[in-house]
């Protein structure tokens, strides 16, 4: 199929997926990938057991029916389509899993179920091979994200993972497909048209978790319409009218040319980030401040009178509503309010902080009450780098005022999760799941995927019922 004469950004960006190898990607680029999918495993495998998991994989078994593509950690089986969606949907299923800090999306919920899903439609697929395709995933996605000013989107009410979503499952699905570049170009094309998620889904709704997984699938069947020579929309980055850009970036100002920037020398696939805590990623600073301020200062929440958090746009609108009682834990982990009482009283905010008795426990919600969230505009008008900055101010009752301003949390590209840090998050999560022979070898799969000669080994390992359940209703 070919590709479009008109160069724009679109076609750079299908030629550049086509032509990437393994050779071109930097070492320790590939082992930062393969430490990032280690940690994808481990959130959809916590994933797999919560009950609103448990949920969606009965409506969507119901509804699609029969196949062998896996379902991780359930034992089921059903259609590539299907295993994707929901498979994405256990990766997002407890906000554990990784976020990008510029242009915010969740990209392993996006990555791993389409390769899992492609490899098995193609009758497999070498570790090498899948490795490459799911670089080029986290590269896509991002840049996509930065044309429409990343988190932007987030103030302007759309999930803005499932609306860059779609183009990073379509290029893994294409890449491992071997498609051309016309035939990616096409592949983007479908996928910016199935692109979309509503932030509204934060409040209470199971739906939030899956919103990424609407976009997995999206961009899956996108790569397999084009493999068929079922054409896009073709530069549909570029076009005025009805473009992805155009559309989605109406009312403010689009940057066409980061779709492509740095290409091959910049890797966003080192910047994404690891979480620490299981809260959406704009929380995460009034979680760490808090932690700080509680150790440093050894609070005694009970004397705490007033709790000031200030923060940008994008934290704002994204993470404080004035909640009620009691929240949902999917409210819970996108609340600001909720992050700082559970951090000042428990002094990590982690699975156990979001069971039913917490989440309507009186001393959270006495704590709560005293928190006044303020939007900052010099938070948000400073450097793009720092608009996840947060300022948190706590006040005691005699007097005292203590500050703690950070302006990157740990996991960023300044104070990165390290990769011994992703095996050690990967044991602490996996290991009261699974026996200790499968945790090992699902590790030296993943950390060995470019090693393997089928990815099929690695979907075989995941696709075992998991052992036990968080306590969490």
């Amino acid at each position: 199929m070919s590709e479009s004469t008109n160069s724009g950004v679109t076609v750079p960006l299908a030629r550049w997926v086509e032509g990437l190898t393994l050779d071109e990607i930097p070492e320790r680029v590939r082992v930062r990938a393969k430490h990032l999918l280690l940690d994808g495993v481990a959130a959809g495998l916590v994933g797999a057991q919560l009950p609103w998991s448990r949920v969606a994989t009965k409506a969507v078994l119901d509804l699609e029916g029969a196949g062998d593509s896996i379902v991780i950690g359930t034992g089921a089986t059903t259609g590539g389509p299907a295993s994707v969606l929901i498979n994405s949907t256990f990766i997002q299923g407890f906000e554990l899993d990784d976020f990008h800090p510029l242009a915010p999306l969740h990209s392993n919920s996006l990555v791993l179920p389409a390769l899992l899903a492609t490899a098995h439609q193609l009758g497999g697929a070498s570790g090498a091979q899948a490795l490459t395709a799911a670089v080029a995933g986290f590269e896509v996605g991002p840049r996509v994200g930065l044309a429409l000013h990343g988190s932007e989107m987030l103030s302007r009410g759309w999930h803005s993972g499932p609306v860059f979503g779609t183009h990073t499952a379509a290029m893994v699905a294409g890449k491992l497909r071997g498609l051309d570049a016309g035939r990616l170009e096409d592949a983007l094309g479908m996928a910016g048209t199935q692109s979309g998620g509503l932030m509204a889904a934060q409040y209470e709704a199971m739906s939030k978790r899956m919103q990424h997984g609407f976009a997995a699938r999206n961009g899956y069947y996108a790569a397999g319409l084009a493999a068929a020579d079922y054409t896009g929309i073709k530069r549909v980055f570029d076009v005025p009218y009805g473009g992805y850009l155009s559309v989605f970036g109406e009312g403010h100002d689009p940057d066409s040319a980061q779709v492509i920037a740095g290409l091959g020398e910049g890797w966003h696939t080192e910047i994404i980030m690891i979480k620490s805590y299981a809260a959406q990623g704009g929380l995460h600073g009034t979680i760490q401040a808090a932690l700080e301020l509680r150790a440093e200062h050894d609070i005694d929440p009970k004397t705490i009178s007033h709790i000031e958090i200030r923060v940008g746009h994008t934290i704002y609108h994204h993470g404080w509503w004035v909640p009620e009682r009691p929240l949902t834990s999917i409210g819970a982990q996108m609340n600001l309010g909720y992050a700082a009482a559970v951090a000042f009283l428990d002094g990590q905010v982690l699975p156990p902080q979001f069971t039913d008795a917490r989440l309507d426990a009186d001393d959270v919600w006495d704590l709560i009450g005293k928190v006044d969230v303020k939007l900052d505009e010099k938070i948000q008008n400073g450097p793009p780098q720092e608009r996840f900055t947060t300022e948190l101010i706590v006040s005691l009752d005699d007097g005292t005022v203590l500050t703690k301003r950070l302006v990157e949390p740990h996991g960023g590209p300044n104070d990165p999760v390290t990769n011994d840090d992703i095996v050690t998050k990967y044991r602490a999560l996996v290991g009261p799941l699974v026996t200790p022979s499968r945790l090992d070898a699902i590790q030296q799969a993943v950390l060995g995927l470019d090693g393997l000669a089928d990815i099929r080994e690695l979907a075989d390992l995941l696709a075992a019922p998991v052992l036990g359940a968080l306590d969490i209703r």
